[in-house]
């Protein structure tokens, strides 16, 4: 087993079982098959080609998106002649291909980690991250159950996680620069990495109030927060100003159908783009919008 603390990069040992490594690579969606059988196509197999090649393995060229492989057969069984004779498959957009070559660069790859070259990859022989990870904590035990939970691991970039009401998340954008002060009173420079979509809840799972959205950020310089694990930091957000505008309370948006946003006059709902958001105030601009026209607040 690793040790908390520990990072683990693409390649390495994420803990053993049965005597043999469970090893991390980087993608975005988990094995949830058998790697075997020539010409098998998917995007989990595209995710074997690209970290084998990241490590130094010589995959070989991979069929482009378009061309036409003959999968493996499945087993047949009593009564199923037809499921061993497959028909050709189209390769698409983002999936791989197990090749002769890439096959190759499997057994290769099993001998260097000491497990006998077969040129497959059975379930739980991988886990998949995005990245490198940290082990955050050990669950398990040498000798215990693998189907247990064994560790907890976490990203290695360290992000900070803001709750902004919904009318200060409409100014926040991905990439705005801001300022963080820590616990120790130092600031140190960042931006705004993502702005969530989903609601903020509560921990039985009601929506928070004011209704928030999650926003995260990361720090410039990682070091400055590597001796943080967690704690409160304060983050300050450049301000905007706008002048000679027109402003209408938040509360009188109406969300259309198609899209966008109105108000409702006397004469009828007017599309509106919207501009800034500040302290329960959005600015608008619409056709036939001017200073002192009426509109329509829900109470």
């Amino acid at each position: 087993m690793p040790q908390a603390g520990e990072t683990i990069k693409r390649g390495g040992q994420l803990f053993r079982a049965d005597d043999r490594p469970v090893v991390l690579f980087y993608g975005s969606m988990p094995m949830y098959r058998e790697i075997a059988g020539p010409n098998l196509v998917g995007r989990d197999v595209r995710i074997v080609a690209d970290n084998l090649r990241t490590l130094g393995y010589a995959i070989g060229p991979q069929p482009s998106p378009g061309e036409w492989v003959t999968p493996p057969a499945a087993e047949a069984t009593d009564g199923d002649a037809e499921a061993a004779d497959p028909k050709p498959q189209r390769v698409r957009s983002g999936e791989g291909v197990l090749t002769a070559s890439l096959i190759t660069a499997i057994k290769r790859w099993q001998t260097d980690l000491g497990v006998p070259a077969t040129g497959t990859i059975p379930v739980g022989h991988v886990e998949i991250a995005s990245g490198a990870v940290r082990v955050d904590s050990i669950t398990g035990a040498p000798g215990g159950s693998a189907n247990e939970p064994l560790l907890t691991v976490t990203a290695v970039r360290k992000v900070i996680t803001v709750g902004a009401e919904l009318a200060d998340a409409a100014t926040i954008k991905r990439g705005d620069r801001v300022t963080v002060e820590l616990p120790d009173e130092r600031t140190v420079p960042a931006r705004v990495v993502t702005v969530g979509r989903d609601l903020v809840a509560t921990e039985n799972g009601v929506t928070s109030s004011p209704q928030m959205l999650t926003v995260t950020v990361a720090v410039d310089k990682p070091k400055a927060i590597a001796n943080l694990d967690s704690g409160e930091v304060q983050v300050q957000f450049t301000g905007r100003t706008a002048t000679d505008v027109l402003v209408a309370p938040v509360e009188a948006l109406v969300a259309l159908r198609e899209g966008g946003y109105a108000v409702q006059t006397a004469n009828g709902l007017v599309a509106v783009s919207t501009g800034m958001f500040a302290d329960g105030w959005v600015e608008i601009t619409g056709e036939g919008l001017t200073e002192g026209v009426a509109l329509v607040v829900p109470a």
